[in-house]
């Protein structure tokens, strides 16, 4: 008796006495209630705090910002919601939700009558009208007092907001555990998916949730959270809601046992994005989050084979449009020993070789000369000026288009002297890239070599013009850059010929090939190291070093830089494609028919008059002449070859043995010859001047 006496006070308490103050406020005036409102209402603010979002091209969320309160409150429109949750949610909440005006009596005489038959609250008879007034005006106990304050707001909300703006305030504000409020981040923090393609199973969680956030969250109380989806599945399957037989699979499901993070891509994109415009909700920048998570990964793995203070990062860029598709500033902003937070996609650092195309390009577009022409690399001085070739060997009389594949240095330095360096700088502020010269000092050659400043974002602007027919593409990010296409840096021919060098250039150890033209390079002391890659129609930067700007023993562009590239383009998906139709200009000839003039390149600073002395003549220093070599046989009944090594002279080199032209390779000091047996035996070679040395040897096989 005393427990039915505590249900029927219950009863009379939760239900009867706002049931009745319903038919009260029904008999009220219309005038009264509307002054009612007019002097007390309710806390419906215009904007709600909710966590700024970054948002790719496609407006899929890139990365995501907490409330001032710290909470993760993702906005919402129903739209962008699953229709089979909608139809759950009202059907277990407010089934007359579309057509009461705030409060629903049947679902309170409902729940009276459940309360009386079951000795428990079953359903607490709320519209979910009135749960939004319980959200917006949070009070900490329940009372008759609140119900009624409930009911009031409910009625007052329905003057002011439609249904749809009910409903999506409740799915912005609903809690769904611990700093969760909304079904966005509790569809993302829960299934690491928007709600927009639901499952049933995830459909029914996100529905029983919010009745008790805490106590049924996934990731803590994984047992209650189950039995919770599992009621409302079987309630919707009794009302009709859903078919029986999907109740079966549903409940099968197993419940998440953990949060997934919420998306945090483009760590130095999203808040430059925030920085430039601090005021905004949404920021919709270029990328692709499909490549920018590619990215993303590639320089994770990437930087694995480094120390721990280096760092890589990535630009992609479609040259066709200027959209930068991902963004990739270093591995990990919070990495402090590798300066994480700094973006170095936009620090001015030493470029290297990779200005050297555009070297090339100026040369053939002046007619200076042609992919074919033969250039001497050799020691050289240029007022004083003294390059060197990264492997410290030269290769003697070399085409230009090998001299670009292999990176020499002595040639891109004599072409540089011809066409000038302040006009190579001239081009590049066609299209708005200012470099950085080192104070005070006007543009010299060194420049070609990396003597000067330029960003990973600047390089890859640059290369948009081998895309483009020589005119370069600004690049844009939605928080920089216009996309606006610049007057030509280089003629369409000599931009295509360019192009087709390097779509010849060595690929890296392991690398696919792909199609894809390339240009490495590495700064003086092994700072950097770069590899800059394009088709027909994206462009990818990638640079390797420290954001101290320290050494790093053993970098370079080609065994460092190039591997990420290649495996950045293979891992985006991206197909490539071929630069573009040769333009009329772009004259493809062999060596034999060029013109007398620009089969060899002539220096402005000629050997040995720019001040270094000549070669001294070739001399076999091994083995010495009258030298006793005994050279055991191979499986194959062949003499092991033997080591020829040579200083001084000019390749290309000839070599003879007993008067017999021996083919060997023709640009190099160490080779290696096969004799045809035991016995004496008289080598000679003759370098590109015509002088010799010759050395008697004894050979002895066996």
């Amino acid at each position: 008796m005393r427990a039915m006496a505590k249900i029927r006070k219950k009863y009379l308490r939760c239900f009867v006495l706002p049931v009745c103050a319903c038919v009260v406020a029904a008999a009220l005036s219309v005038p009264a209630f509307l002054m009612l409102d007019h002097a007390w209402p309710p806390p419906l603010p215009d904007r709600i705090e909710v966590s700024k979002e970054v948002v790719d091209a496609d407006g899929r969320l890139l990365r995501s910002f907490a409330t001032g309160k710290g909470r993760w409150r993702l906005p919402v429109v129903l739209d962008d919601v699953d229709s089979e949750f909608l139809k759950l949610l009202i059907a277990y909440e407010d089934q007359r939700f579309w057509t009461h005006h705030g409060v629903d009596p049947l679902a309170m005489v409902r729940a009276a009558g459940q309360l009386v038959a079951n000795g428990r609250i079953i359903s607490g008879g709320s519209t979910i009208t009135m749960q939004l007034a319980r959200l917006a005006e949070p009070r900490s106990q329940r009372s008759v007092t609140s119900k009624l304050l409930q009911i009031f707001r409910a009625l007052q909300i329905e003057r002011r907001l439609s249904k749809k703006e009910i409903l999506e305030r409740y799915l912005l504000l609903a809690p769904y555990g611990g700093n969760l409020e909304g079904v966005r981040a509790a569809s993302l923090a829960y299934f690491g998916r928007e709600p927009k393609g639901l499952t049933l199973a995830q459909a029914a969680m996100l529905v029983a949730l919010p009745q008790s956030p805490e106590g049924r969250r996934p990731d803590r109380h994984a047992g209650r959270a189950k039995r919770a989806r599992d009621t409302v599945l079987s309630r919707m399957a009794a009302a009709g809601v859903i078919a029986s037989g999907e109740v079966e699979r549903a409940t099968s499901a197993p419940v998440p046992d953990r949060r997934f993070a919420l998306p945090q891509l483009a760590a130095h994109l999203a808040q430059r994005a925030l920085v430039a415009d601090p005021e905004a909700q949404r920021h919709q920048v270029t990328l692709k989050r499909d490549l920018q998570q590619a990215l993303e990964a590639v320089a994770g793995d990437a930087v694995r084979q480094f120390d721990r203070s280096t760092s890589v990062a990535l630009l992609l860029a479609d040259a066709k449009t200027g959209d930068v598709l991902a963004h990739v500033g270093s591995p990990d902003t919070l990495d402090a020993k590798r300066s994480g937070w700094v973006d170095m996609t936009g620090a001015i650092r030493s470029p290297g070789s990779t200005l050297k195309p555009f070297i090339y390009g100026l040369a053939f577009e002046e007619g200076v000369a042609r992919p074919e022409t033969l250039m001497t690399d050799g020691p050289a001085s240029f007022a004083g000026y003294r390059p060197r070739n990264f492997d410290m060997e030269y290769q003697g009389e070399i085409s230009a288009r090998k001299a670009l594949q292999l990176s020499l240095n002595v040639p891109a330095i004599q072409l540089l002297e011809a066409v000038g360096p302040a006009r190579l700088l001239a081009r590049f502020r066609r299209a708005q890239v200012e470099a950085v010269l080192p104070a005070p000092d006007a543009p010299g050659l060194a420049i070609g070599l990396g003597g000067i400043g330029v960003s990973l974002r600047d390089l890859v602007q640059l290369y948009t013009a081998f895309a483009n027919g020589g005119r370069v593409r600004i690049l844009r990010d939605g928080v920089s850059g216009t996309g606006k296409l610049t007057s030509g840096i280089l003629q369409p021919g000599a931009a295509w010929q360019v192009a087709d060098i390097l779509s010849g250039a060595p690929t890296p150890p392991g690398a696919h090939a792909t199609g894809l033209s390339y240009k490495t390079g590495t700064s003086y002391g092994y700072r950097d190291a770069w590899a800059i890659g394009f088709d027909g129609r994206y462009v990818l930067g990638v640079w390797v070093g420290k954001a101290d700007n320290g050494p790093v023993p053993g970098i370079t562009g080609f065994g460092s830089a190039a591997p990420i590239l290649f495996d950045a383009f293979a891992r985006s998906g991206l197909k490539t494609s071929a630069p573009g139709r040769k333009p009329a200009a772009a004259l493809v000839t062999s060596f034999e028919d060029l013109p007398a003039a620009l089969k060899r390149f002539q220096p402005l600073a000629a050997y040995p008059a720019a001040g270094i002395s000549p070669e001294p003549p070739p001399r076999i220093i091994h083995p010495p002449t009258g030298a006793y070599v005994e050279l055991a046989m191979t499986a194959r009944g062949e003499p092991v070859p033997l080591v020829i090594k040579l200083q001084g002279g000019r390749p290309p080199f000839r070599w003879l043995a007993n008067g017999n032209l021996v083919p060997m390779n023709a640009r190099k000091r160490k080779v290696a010859w096969k004799p045809d047996g035991s016995g004496y035996s008289t080598l000679t070679v003759i370098d590109a001047t015509g002088r010799a040395s010759s050395v008697n040897v004894f050979v002895q096989a066996h």
